[in-house]
């Protein structure tokens, strides 16, 4: 396997592995596309500048074995712009089947009562 494509398997990976979230424990995040967009522009923007600053200072770097090469505008790595989207969704699809399960506990335990 060619390492350059590693980051961009691992994000792959991680949406992979929290999909069943969405329908298995009715996540609703992929079906509410304009609350998610809502929620990830501020954050992508907000550490799109952060990463700017920080190549800009010379802060940090990314290796070139591991990355595509694919540069965005003011030297952002593709894959940078990658992670600042899939791991907020990954995190959003946990968070709302969390609020799925605990909500199904709680009505149970309403029942049960």
């Amino acid at each position: 396997m060619d390492d350059r494509y590693q980051y961009l398997l691992l994000m792959a990976g991680c949406l992979a592995i929290t999909l069943p979230l969405e329908f298995v424990l009715r996540a609703r995040v992929y079906r509410r596309p304009v609350r998610l967009l809502a929620a990830l522009i501020p954050v992508v923007a907000i550490f799109v500048v952060w990463d700017v600053v920080g190549i800009i200072r010379d802060h940090w770097s990314y290796s070139q074995a591991y990355t595509t090469g694919i540069l965005l505008p003011l030297m952002v790595p593709l894959e940078e712009l990658v992670f600042f989207v899939v791991i907020p969704i990954c995190g959003l699809l946990t968070y709302e089947a969390v609020g799925t399960v605990l909500g199904w506990v709680r009505r149970r335990s309403l029942r049960d009562a």
